[in-house]
């Protein structure tokens, strides 16, 4: 399953990737996520998440790592995540960039590949809630930003 999109966010753009490529601040936004480990700083890590299609649920253990990071513009991960009698693969990737009125681009992309007993029973599920899910991420990230970045500014003079 492909998963693609853009999000608009009222932050520069290094704000946006301090965020986006914290674990700790990331799994904040991410539906289901029980326990984030730091296994590399800036490298690698460690989660558990439960997910749901209808009655379908599953609880994943997994590894993700940063395979590319390019700062402040793009990042590419990979993740691998086990449930008893099923197994997700998921690529991901994003790139910033500034917008002209101020702010970010976040673009992103994902590339989902589940297998087993949870692909078997929750087929014609998997892209309705994941794009339901997607969509609640990515605008709780959007929205803890924002309010970050507000709060950081809430001190700083206005030029002259």
């Amino acid at each position: 399953m492909h998963l693609e999109g853009n999000v608009n966010i009222s932050a520069p753009r290094s704000v946006v990737w301090d965020y986006l490529t914290d674990p700790n601040k990331v799994s904040q936004c991410a539906p289901g996520v029980e326990s984030v480990e730091i296994i590399e700083p800036g490298k690698k890590f460690r989660g558990i998440v439960g997910i749901g299609f209808g009655t379908v649920k599953a609880r994943f253990a997994g590894d993700v790592e940063f395979v590319e990071l390019q700062q402040p513009d793009r990042a590419k991960l990979k993740a691998h995540g086990s449930a008893p009698g099923s197994a997700a693969d998921v690529i991901s990737e994003m790139s910033l960039s500034d917008l002209p009125e101020g702010g970010t681009q976040l673009h992103w992309t994902a590339d989902i590949s589940i297998v087993g007993q949870l692909a078997g029973l929750a087929a014609r599920l998997m892209g309705t809630v994941s794009q339901k899910l997607t969509a609640a991420f990515f605008d709780c990230v959007r929205k803890k930003i924002e309010a970050s970045n507000a709060t950081a500014n809430a001190g700083t003079p206005t030029p002259a």
